[in-house]
């Protein structure tokens, strides 16, 4: 984790790029593909035009009321744009496609403040949610979608990593019609549909493209740094719910995503991930989408050790998931970042090491290289690590359970206390977040697999 002080950087774009203009989107169906380009412009000097394209399947609705799927378009361009905008952090943001309302305007802002936490605090920029950004807004509004939908469907997001591989297994036979859905296809997310039984085909794909001027002003030594992509995920997803006629999006999000990265403070790089998100996102959907959607997470009522135990008990999945952003491209792990270091660790009190030895290429817990990233995972460190891992409750918990279990040296185990922590992997193993989204079946399923 690199700290910068980039805040007069920051005042000096701002007076460069003093508006970033929404100016249009366009969507059209091709050979039954739905193709959306979005038009960004950085003060005059500079036009984005990013796309997503959702391949045809032959589940999705004919006859698609194009009014109604303008709403959906038009608000993954909303949340689209703050990659784009926080180049410059231009004061001004000037929405001309429709007309917001002020409830909706503040909605934005709380998301894209929030969600931009991260990016704000590892570039050392002080600003507040009333000034960073004022947004007006141009043209007609958009009415509720009155599309009818399927509630017995769910579409599950798959990434590739543990948690939506929880999710898929538990509900694909349990009388709901399952649809996996997968942004930008990698080899991991693809091994996980298979591995469950479905193909790409049976699921909805979404091909998100970068406007690649964005990655040049990144390399001109403009603002960079990391934006709310479950936030795109989730508008993405109600998309894709009209567009296949359901009514449930399933994510697979636990109660650890609550937690701030930043003690004390509500940067999270989870934000997007969170119950906070998640609960403000439904409301929005419902009222200014379609009421028949409802979004939620199937694994919000639990933690990340709980969900290790769930995932432990599909080991054919064990060598095809991934979830190192870091060995993304090569589809590996890489053995030298957070997420691996905690993957290995969560898993260790249900997985036997040799297993993970066999996953990760080594040991991980005996590698001395590890232990500025042990530190903060545990809370030694004043701050986790920006990278959607567990809480040190969690992770101290697991250790002490790992350690219960194994007798030898272990090498980041020599200079941390553990004692009274197995109590803490108990009180987490049967731990139950009531707060949630999650309908009454959907919660019957998800008690059934932590009681098999």
């Amino acid at each position: 984790m690199t700290l910068k002080n980039n805040h007069q950087h920051f005042l000096k774009l701002r007076k460069d790029y003093l508006f970033f203009e929404y100016q249009s989107y366009s969507f059209s169906f091709i050979n039954g593909n739905l193709v959306a380009e979005f038009c960004f412009n950085l003060s005059g000097k500079v036009l984005f035009k990013p796309t997503i394209t959702i391949p045809s399947r032959d589940f999705y609705l004919v006859n698609q009321d194009k009014t109604a799927l303008a709403n959906f378009v038009f608000h993954i361009g909303m949340v689209e744009l703050i990659s784009y905008w926080k180049a410059a952090c231009s004061p001004r943001v000037i929405i001309k496609p429709h007309k917001l309302n002020e409830e909706q305007i503040a909605w934005w802002k709380k998301l894209y403040f929030n969600g931009l936490g991260e990016f704000f605090y590892l570039n050392g920029i002080e600003t507040d949610q009333d000034v960073f950004m004022s947004i007006s807004s141009q043209g007609v509004g958009l009415g509720v979608s009155s599309t009818k939908l399927d509630d017995n469907k769910v579409i599950i997001p798959i990434g590739g990593g543990k948690d939506s591989v929880v999710t898929l297994e538990l509900l694909k036979n349990k009388g709901v019609k399952v649809i996996p859905m997968i942004v930008n296809p990698r080899e991991a997310s693809i091994r996980t549909i298979e591995t469950a039984g479905f193909d790409e085909n049976q699921s909805v794909i979404v091909l998100r493209k970068i406007d690649g001027k964005l990655l040049e002003l990144n390399s001109q030594g403009f603002l960079n740094g990391h934006t709310p992509f479950s936030a795109l995920l989730a508008f993405t997803g109600v998309l894709s719910c009209v567009i296949a006629g359901v009514s449930n999006i399933a994510l697979s999000n636990e109660s650890s995503a609550n937690e701030s990265t930043v003690p004390g403070s509500k940067i999270n790089h989870q934000y997007s991930k969170s119950f906070e998100f998640e609960d403000d996102f439904n409301q929005y959907v419902k009222k200014y989408l379609n009421p028949n959607i409802s979004y939620f997470s199937f694994l919000r009522p639990v933690n990340e050790l709980q969900i290790a135990k769930l995932f432990s008990g599909f080991p054919q999945h064990f060598n095809g998931f991934r979830s190192c952003n870091v060995g993304s491209s090569t589809d590996s792990w890489c053995g030298m970042c957070p997420k691996c270091l905690f993957t290995f660790i969560i898993l260790s009190p249900f997985v036997e090491v040799a297993v993970l030895k066999n996953i990760f290429g080594k040991d991980m817990l005996n590698d001395s290289t590890l232990e500025d990233i042990f530190k903060e995972l545990t809370g030694i460190a004043d701050i986790k690590p920006f990278e959607c891992v567990g809480t040190p409750d969690e992770v101290m918990a697991a250790l002490a359970k790992y350690s219960d279990n194994n007798f030898n040296d272990v090498v980041l185990l020599k200079n941390i206390d553990l004692k009274n922590k197995i109590n803490e992997f108990r009180r987490l193993m049967s731990e139950y977040n009531t707060e949630h989204l999650l309908q009454e079946r959907y919660e019957s399923i998800l008690k059934d697999g932590l009681n098999d």
